[in-house]
């Protein structure tokens, strides 16, 4: 498959507001990272993320994911805001301020894969001279998919060690996106990690989520105020501070996030109710209030009852 088409396909992936696009060639998951992720698994890091255990040999192989897998376009979309809940205000991750990112982002890679059909260049060969019918899948956090490893094996970045997607002078805040495809494109290679030996993200985490061992789910806010549906232990409530929904500290603390540029996508940008929210709001949310609020939102994920639970362990804790 010629350069061209590939490049073509990054420009119209940036054309449709994407930040980043590469590609890279579908194949199992190299084997220090396949360890990894299961010993991960096996010491209990992701906590009561169970679904996380499940189909591992499609997260390890993505060609079982899908039939006559060649490509993986992996795409980046930028999140970090405009505007900002004023910090004397309960806190809520800044990916969530706008409309659920995986409707976005997957939407913008049903166009994408609808502009490569219609430009696919060549007929195949082995098909009597017929045009290969192509055929994809996209995925955006909805899928068995190790995306920062893909993100990582297409170019786009590297891994911190805030276990986040690092674009080089551009920071972490972003959502990922894979466009799989059954024909064979350019493919491009891996960036150095650029970490150093900066910890920051690792010394901002108040819980010690993050270690120079990895990354343990049990401990981190982000799990806590999202994921678990139990009560949140009494020393990571401890450790909230503001934040009633996610935790963005140890992006917060990277370097990297200094050259952050605010997006320019419309779904993205929070609504001017949500800024306006003050701790006295946040207390005597109703479910009505919380409908109307996140209507679209990701933060429906944590439910009315996960995000009144978040806001009185922080208020508790304000109180003791």
């Amino acid at each position: 498959m010629s350069s061209r088409f590939s490049n073509e396909i990054k420009a119209e992936a940036l054309r449709l507001g994407f930040f980043a696009c590469g590609i890279s060639k579908a194949r199992p998951v190299d084997d220090a990272t396949a360890q990894q992720f299961t010993e991960w698994l096996s010491e209990g890091r992701q906590a009561g993320m169970h679904y996380m255990e499940n189909h591992l040999d499609k997260r390890l192989d993505p060609r079982l994911l899908m039939e006559g897998l060649k490509s993986i376009v992996s795409v980046a979309l930028n999140y970090s805001p405009q505007k900002r809940i004023p910090e004397n205000e309960y806190q809520i991750a800044a990916y969530a301020y706008g409309q659920d990112y995986h409707d976005i982002v997957k939407q913008k890679l049903h166009q994408l894969a609808s502009f490569i059909a219609d430009h696919y260049p060549t007929p195949d060969d082995d098909n009597n001279g017929q045009s290969h019918e192509l055929s994809y899948r996209v995925f955006s956090d909805s899928a068995p998919v190790l995306e920062r490893y893909w993100a990582v094996q297409a170019g786009l970045g590297w891994e911190g060690r805030n276990h986040q997607l690092i674009i080089p002078n551009a920071g972490s805040m972003f959502f990922l996106g894979e466009l799989f495809l059954n024909i064979d494109l350019d493919y491009d290679t891996p960036q150095p990690n650029r970490c150093g030996t900066c910890r920051r993200c690792i010394e901002a985490c108040p819980t010690k989520a993050l270690t120079d061992d990895g990354f343990d789910a049990n401990r981190c806010i982000s799990y806590q105020t999202i994921e678990n549906r139990s009560e949140i232990p009494s020393d990571i409530a401890d450790k909230m501070g503001n934040t009633i929904y996610g935790c963005d500290r140890c992006q917060q603390a990277c370097p990297w996030n200094r050259f952050a540029q605010p997006t320019d996508e419309p779904l993205l940008q929070p609504r001017q109710e949500l800024l306006q929210m003050t701790k006295e709001k946040w207390k005597n949310l109703t479910e009505e209030d919380y409908r109307r609020l996140f209507k679209g939102s990701a933060v429906k994920r944590a439910k009315f009852s996960g995000l009144t639970r978040n806001i009185k362990a922080i208020n508790d804790h304000e109180t003791d």
